[in-house]
């Protein structure tokens, strides 16, 4: 197992240290490192000119990498957005039916490769973090890491008397335990929500199991990061202190 100053590509320039494929491409903006294995294994890279698909492929500063065909190289400059995404887009870098993905938001003002730190279902809204810095996403993405993501609900119907007790409880929904950090209801058709799990469409699949229509569903913060007076489609940068304690508040 390297040690982390090997799979450092910022020195890799100077030292001609090799690093794993994963990794380089994930310092080159192109997706987190877990990402970037599933981009690898799908046979999309190649080097010097040789589709590569062992994910303990090494390389250097001095291999020719690139990705369905497009030249890679490291990006110095490290990036860290919070957007606030609008309903509608999606949470990839395109998509195959032609809906709008949310990174396109940025493309404009940044020229770096930028990608999506967690996800947001095309009917939700909210808080969502870009970055090009491969082990930042991998810290905040692992579930270890137990960054609060905080929401607010509304539903169509008024919410069963029982359901903020049960979601901090835990509930079993399909085979799959959901649990709440922490939930209250704002009013009869309000309700906040504190998460840290993050599993694929919590909230929705909790609600739908009692019952419940969701009309609007909104995160509102990220760990230290709030929307506050943000608007849909906004964006801006995460100052350095920002960026430190997100970093902070993860627990691996």
């Amino acid at each position: 197992m390297p040690d982390k100053k090997t799979e450092n590509p910022q020195n890799q320039e100077n030292s001609k240290e090799e690093v794993r494929l994963q990794v380089f491409l994930a310092h080159a903006g192109v997706a987190s490192r877990r990402a970037s294995e599933k981009i690898i294994l799908d046979g999309r890279v190649a080097v010097n000119g040789l589709v590569v698909t062992e994910l303990g492929t090494k390389v250097s500063s001095k291999d020719k990498i690139t990705l369905d065909g497009k030249e890679l190289s490291l990006e110095e400059q490290k990036r860290y957005v919070l957007l606030y995404k609008p309903l509608g887009y999606v949470c990839t870098q395109s998509d195959e039916k032609g809906r709008p993905c949310a990174v396109d938001l940025l493309r404009e003002k940044y020229s770096e490769r930028l990608y999506n730190v967690g996800r947001l279902d095309m009917f939700s809204h909210g808080a969502l973090l870009f970055t090009n810095d491969g082990d930042f996403a991998a810290r905040l993405s692992h579930p270890s890491a137990e960054i609060e993501k905080e929401y607010v609900v509304e539903s169509s119907l008024p919410l069963p008397r029982y359901l903020v007790e049960d979601f901090k409880r835990g509930i079993r929904v399909d085979g799959v335990f959901y649990k709440a950090k922490d939930a209250e209801e704002i009013n009869s058709h309000k309700m906040r929500i504190v998460l840290v799990e993050g599993k694929n469409r919590e909230i929705r699949r909790v609600f739908e199991n009692a019952g419940v229509a969701i009309r609007n569903l909104c995160r509102v913060r990220i760990g230290n990061l709030e929307l506050g007076q943000m608007e849909p489609g906004q964006f801006r940068d995460l100052s350095d202190w920002e960026v430190q304690g997100l970093l902070k508040l993860c627990k691996n």
